[in-house]
C-alpha cells in the first residue's frame, strides 16, 4: 500500500495578491501561519486551501444535486496535493439569532434536554406536589383497595375554570347517552335547553358511572375507566358519594390534589424553539417590547399642540386631534396647555383609552351637545401598529418607542411553566442553563449520588456526553459563560473558541481544520488552554492550520510560514519558513519582533492627563459586584482582566449608554449603577466596536468613510459625463441608472444553497464590475469607477494625491494599517479588527475637539506587532491632544503603552466584577494577585 503523503502541496497560488507561491504544508502538525496584517495568510488559508477543499467536497454530489448549487469557481491556483476534507473555524461564522446560545451551538442544552424528558420528577405548579400518572390497571387497583365498599361516581373532567353558557357541550353530552353532570361541585340531571350563567367561570364533569365498589363490579370498573379516560382526556375524577372529596386519576402526569395534568415529557417539552415548549408570551425569547412611557411624552412641559406627544407630532386636523379636543373639553383642559397640567384622568384615557359619552351646554345659545369619546389610547395604538402591520418601516416606527424588558410570564426564563416544573435535585433545564460552566461541570460531578437506580440506568450514556462537552468548553477558556448566553452577545474570538470545543468533541480524524486567529479576546493567562487544545486536536490525526499572530502560538507550533514581506501589494511571497527556532533568524520583520531585535518602546514618562475625572460609582450590571472606577481624562486608559471578567459590561453596557445619553440623546439603556460625576468636562463620544461596517456586498470601506460620494462627484465633473448629463447618482451602484441591473451593482449573485451557506458567484454580465457599459465609459485619468474600486488605498493615495478633500480620507486609512485594502472590499469580507480600524479612520480623518472620549474594544485583532506599532502611533496622537483614549485588550504590547491601567477580576463570570487595582503600569505590575500583573512585570523589564 501507498505510503501516505506526509504534506498538502499547493502549486502557483495567485488568489488576491498571492504572487505564484509554492507551499509546503507538514500533515498532522500544528501549523501556523503568520505575517504583517494584509499580507496574504487569509488569501493562502481560506481563499485558496479551504476554497479548494468546499469545491471537491461538492464535486462529491450527484450531477442533479449540483445543478440546484451552480458552479463553484476554482480558486486560482495550478494544483492541491495531498488535501484533507477541510473544515473551516472562522470569526463570522455564529449565528445572530436570539434564538441561537451557547447551549445550542455546543448542544449541551440537547442532552439537557434529554436528560430531563427521561429523568426528571414532574411537580404540580399549584401544590409543589409531586405528580403521579398511571397505568389502566393501576388505577383499577388503587380504585378496588381504597373505595373497597363504597358507592362511588367515576367522572371525567371537561371543563376547569372557563367562562361561557354550554349549551351546545351539554346536547353532546346528552346525545352521547349520558344523563348526570357535575356542574361546580353539584350533581345535575341534563335537562333540553340547559345552559350557565355565561359570565362565571365554571367547572363541569360527566358523571360516567355510578356503582358500588366490590370484587363482583371488577369488570364493569374496567369499562368505566376507559370510557371516563377517552372522554376526559385521559385524566378521571372519582367521588365518595358519602365524603364527597374528589380524586383523581390519570395515564399523564397529574397533581394528585388539585387534578392539573402535564402532557408526558419529551425533548421538545423544554426546547424555547418549539411551540411545545415556548413561553407563549414571548414565544421562547424571553424577552418582551413593552410600550416606555418616557419615550411617548420625554418633555411634559410642552403642549400636545406642540408635538409633546412625539408619535402624534404636532396638531393636524386628524381624527386623532379631533379626539384629543372632545377629552379636553370633558376634563376642562386645552391642548395648549402643558402636558404636566393636564388632569391624571385625562393623561389616563389619552395613553390607555376609553370610552365615555357626555353632554356640555353651550351658555350663549342655551343648547346641550352629546359629545362621545371613542379612543384606543396612544399605548394600545402603538402595540397593535407593532404586533399588527405588514411595512417593516411602521414596526420600526413602533418599537422606537418600545422597550425590551424581561418577560412577566415566565420571568425570562423562556419556558412554558409546566417545563420549569421538572426537576433534578431541585433544578430546572433553566436554573443549569443560568449556570456557569465552571459551576454546571462540579453540579454535574456528584449527581449520581442523589439520582434513584432508575434514574442512574436512564442517565448514565446522557450524562458521559454532557460531562465531555462541558469539560471541552473548560479546556478553551470559556468556562465562565452560561449555557443560556445568547451567540449574538459573544465576541468573535468566543464564538470561534466554542465552534473549536464542538469540534474536538466530534473527535474527527484526518481532517484539516484551519482556523483565523483563534486567540482573539483571550487574555494571556488562557492561551496555553487554546495552544493545549488544539494541539489535542493534531494529536488525534488532524492537520491544524492556523493564522495567528500571536507569539506564544508561534513557539508552539511545530511549522511556521511567514508571509510578507509588505502587506496588500507588497506581500503574497513566503519569506521565511521552518519551525520557531529557524524562523526567529531570518532577516524578516517577523523574526526582529520575535528576536526582540525590534519591539514597541514603553514610553519615557506617563502623560499627566487635565486633572479632570469621570467617577462611576455602584455599577452592577451583569457579574459586576458593586464597582466604582474613576476615569481620569486626557490620558490613554487600558481596561484589563480575563475574558468574562466584565470589562465589557463595564465599559460597552454601563459607561457608553450613559455618555451616549449624556451627549446625543441615546436611547440605550445603562446597566443599572448608583451614580456618575464629571460628564461636563467632555463633548463627544465616539465608540469604536468590532461590528460589520456594513452587512451586505454594497457597503465598502469607500462608502462607509464617504470618500465614495467625493469620488463620484467627481466623475460627474467630468467633460465626457456633462455633455451626457450625468449626475453623481449615474456613479452610484445602490441606484438604478448607472449600476448592472443583473446583480444589481452588487458585482455577485448569491446563490441560495439549502443545506449549505449560501455561495457567492461572479456576475455573468459584467463580470463583477457592477456598473453597465455606459457608466464605465466615462474616465478620470484613464481610470474607469470600477477600475478605482478595485484600487487599493495606497494606489488611490497616490492616484488623487491632488484632490485635498479625497486624499485625506485616504491617508488616515493607511495610517491605521489599512493600505493593503481596496476601495470596493465588500464589507463582509473585512475580519473584525479590519471593520473596526476603518470606524477609527472615518472618526480620525474627522476634526477632534480635544474633549473627545475614544473607546475602543480590542483595536489590535488581527494585528502583526508591526501594525500596532503603527496604530498605537495613531492612538497616541488622538490622546497628546487632549483626548481620552479607552481601550478594552488583552494584548501586553498596548497595556504597556496606557498612562493608566483598570484591572477587573480575578476570574471571569461570577468570580470577576471587581476592580482588582489601577494605576499607572509600574504600579499595576505590582499588584501580588492579578493576572495582568504578572504578564505585565514580564514586559516592563
Amino acid at each position: 500500500m501507498a505510503k501516505e503523503q506526509e504534506f498538502i502541496e499547493v502549486y502557483g497560488a495567485r488568489a488576491h495578491n498571492l504572487k505564484n507561491i509554492d507551499v509546503k504544508i507538514p500533515r498532522e502538525k500544528l501549523v501556523v501561519i503568520t505575517g504583517l496584517s494584509g499580507s496574504g495568510k487569509s488569501s493562502l488559508a481560506f481563499d485558496t486551501i479551504y476554497a479548494e477543499g468546499q469545491r471537491r467536497y461538492i464535486e462529491t454530489f450527484s450531477a442533479y444535486a449540483r445543478q440546484f448549487l451552480g458552479g463553484l469557481e476554482r480558486p486560482d491556483v495550478d494544483k492541491i496535493d495531498g488535501l484533507s476534507p477541510v473544515i473551516s473555524i472562522e470569526q463570522k461564522t455564529t449565528n445572530k439569532s436570539p434564538r441561537s446560545t451557547v447551549g445550542t451551538i455546543t448542544e449541551i442544552y440537547d442532552f439537557l434536554r434529554l436528560l430531563f424528558a427521561r429523568a426528571a420528577d414532574a411537580y404540580s405548579y399549584n401544590t409543589g406536589e409531586k405528580m403521579v400518572s398511571y397505568a389502566d390497571e393501576q388505577i383499577r387497583d388503587l380504585i378496588l383497595k381504597d373505595f373497597d365498599g363504597k358507592r362511588i361516581a367515576v367522572l371525567a373532567p371537561l371543563v376547569k375554570s372557563r367562562k361561557g353558557h354550554y349549551r351546545e357541550l351539554f346536547e353532546q353530552i346528552s346525545k352521547q347517552g349520558f344523563v348526570r353532570v357535575r356542574v361546580d361541585g353539584e350533581i345535575k340531571e341534563i335537562e333540553k335547553g340547559m345552559k350557565l350563567d355565561r359570565y362565571k367561570t365554571h367547572d363541569i364533569e360527566v358523571v360516567i358511572d355510578r356503582l358500588v365498589v366490590n370484587e363482583s363490579a371488577e369488570k364493569r370498573l374496567e369499562e368505566t375507566i376507559k370510557t371516563a379516560l377517552y372522554s376526559g382526556n385521559n385524566i378521571l375524577m372519582v367521588i365518595d358519594v358519602d365524603a364527597e372529596k374528589p380524586r383523581y386519576f390519570s395515564r399523564e402526569l397529574m397533581c394528585p390534589t388539585s387534578g392539573i395534568a402535564y402532557p408526558n415529557p419529551e425533548p421538545n417539552t423544554f426546547s424555547f424553539n418549539s411551540p411545545k415548549g415556548a413561553c407563549q408570551s414571548c414565544n421562547g425569547l424571553g424577552i418582551t417590547n413593552e410600550i416606555n412611557q418616557q419615550k411617548v411624552i420625554p418633555d411634559t412641559s410642552i403642549s400636545i399642540k406642540n408635538g409633546g406627544i412625539v408619535p402624534l407630532g404636532e396638531q393636524k386636523g386628524s381624527w386623532i386631534f379631533k379626539q384629543l379636543e372632545n377629552i379636553a373639553e370633558r376634563y376642562k383642559f386645552k391642548l395648549t396647555d402643558p402636558i404636566s397640567k393636564i388632569p391624571k384622568e385625562a393623561k389616563e384615557i389619552i395613553l390607555n383609552g376609553g370610552k365615555e359619552t357626555f353632554k356640555i351646554s353651550a351658555k350663549a345659545a342655551g343648547v346641550t351637545k352629546n359629545y362621545e369619546i371613542d379612543f384606543e389610547g396612544i399605548i394600545s395604538f402603538i402595540e397593535n401598529q407593532y404586533k399588527n402591520a405588514e411595512s417593516t418601516t411602521i414596526k420600526r416606527w413602533a418599537k422606537g418607542f418600545m422597550d425590551e424588558v424581561s418577560c412577566s410570564t415566565c420571568g425570562g426564563k423562556r419556558l412554558k411553566i409546566e417545563a420549569l416544573h421538572f426537576k433534578i435535585i431541585d433544578k430546572n433545564i433553566s436554573d443549569l442553563a443560568q449556570m456557569d460552566v465552571t459551576e454546571l461541570a462540579n453540579w454535574f460531578k456528584n449527581i449520581e449520588k442523589n439520582l434513584s437506580e432508575k434514574q442512574l440506568t436512564i442517565a448514565t450514556e446522557i450524562l458521559k456526553e454532557i460531562r465531555t462537552r462541558i469539560q471541552f468548553l473548560v479546556d478553551v477558556g470559556l468556562d465562565y459563560l452560561t449555557l443560556d448566553r445568547t451567540s449574538k452577545s459573544l465576541s468573535g474570538g468566543e464564538a470561534q473558541r466554542i465552534r473549536l470545543a464542538t469540534q474536538i468533541g466530534s473527535q474527527l480524524v484526518g481532517v484539516l481544520y484551519i482556523l483565523d486567529e483563534p486567540s482573539i479576546g483571550l487574555h494571556q493567562r488562557d492561551n496555553q488552554k487554546l495552544i493545549d487544545s488544539l494541539v489535542k486536536l493534531r494529536d488525534i490525526g488532524n492537520s491544524v492550520l492556523v493564522v495567528e499572530h500571536d507569539e506564544d502560538m508561534i513557539k508552539s507550533a511545530d511549522f511556521v510560514f511567514d508571509i510578507g514581506p509588505g502587506a496588500g501589494r507588497h506581500g503574497g511571497e513566503i519569506v521565511s519558513q521552518g519551525t520557531f527556532n529557524e524562523i526567529k533568524k531570518e532577516k524578516t520583520l517577523t523574526a526582529d519582533y520575535l528576536s526582540k531585535r525590534k519591539q514597541i518602546e514603553v514610553p519615557k514618562e506617563r502623560r499627566k492627563g487635565n486633572g479632570k475625572t469621570i467617577k462611576l460609582s455602584g455599577a452592577t450590571g451583569n457579574n459586576l459586584k458593586n464597582v466604582s472606577v474613576e476615569f481620569p481624562l486626557g490620558k490613554m486608559i487600558c481596561v484589563t482582566g480575563v475574558s468574562g471578567s466584565g470589562k465589557s459590561t463595564l465599559i460597552n453596557e454601563t459607561l457608553y449608554p450613559i455618555l451616549n445619553a449624556h451627549i446625543y440623546r441615546g436611547v440605550k439603556k445603562p446597566m443599572p449603577y448608583k451614580k456618575i460625576t464629571g460628564l461636563e468636562h467632555i463633548d463627544k463620544v465616539i465608540d469604536i466596536d468590532q461590528s460589520p461596517i456594513g452587512r451586505t456586498p454594497r457597503s465598502n470601506p469607500a462608502t462607509y468613510t464617504g470618500t465614495f460620494g467625493e469620488i463620484r462627484s467627481l466623475f460627474a465633473k467630468m467633460p465626457e459625463a456633462a455633455i451626457r448629463g450625468y449626475k453623481p447618482g449615474r456613479f452610484s451602484f445602490n441606484v438604478k441608472g448607472g449600476r448592472c441591473e443583473t446583480c444589481q451593482g452588487g458585482g455577485v449573485r448569491v446563490i441560495e444553497m439549502n443545506f449549505l451557506p449560501d455561495v457567492q458567484v461572479e456576475c455573468e454580465t459584467c463580470q463583477g464590475k457592477r456598473f453597465n457599459r455606459e457608466t464605465l465609459e466615462i474616465r478620470y485619468k484613464g481610470k474607469s469607477i470600477s477600475d478605482i474600486l478595485n484600487m487599493t488605498i495606497e494606489d488611490a493615495i497616490d492616484f488623487f494625491e491632488h484632490i485635498p478633500k479625497i486624499y485625506r480620507k485616504l491617508k488616515t486609512i493607511k495610517d491605521v494599517g489599512l493600505g493593503y485594502i481596496t476601495l470596493g472590499q465588500q464589507s463582509t469580507t473585512l475580519s473584525g479588527g479590519e471593520a473596526q480600524r476603518i470606524k477609527l479612520a472615518s472618526e480620525l480623518s474627522k476634526r477632534d475637539t480635544g474633549n473627545t472620549f475614544y473607546i475602543l474594544d480590542e483595536p489590535t485583532t488581527g494585528l502583526h506587532f508591526e501594525d500596532i506599532r503603527v496604530l498605537m502611533e495613531v492612538l497616541n496622537k488622538l490622546a497628546n491632544k487632549g483626548n481620552t483614549v479607552l481601550i478594552i485588550e488583552h494584548n501586553m504590547d498596548v497595556i504597556k503603552l496606557a498612562d493608566y491601567i483598570i484591572d477587573i477580576g480575578m476570574e471571569g463570570g461570577k468570580n470577576g466584577g471587581k476592580v482588582l487595582t489601577s494605576g499607572t503600569p509600574e504600579q499595576v505590575a505590582k499588584h501580588k494577585t492579578s493576572y495582568t500583573a504578572k504578564f505585565l512585570k514580564k514586559e516592563l523589564l
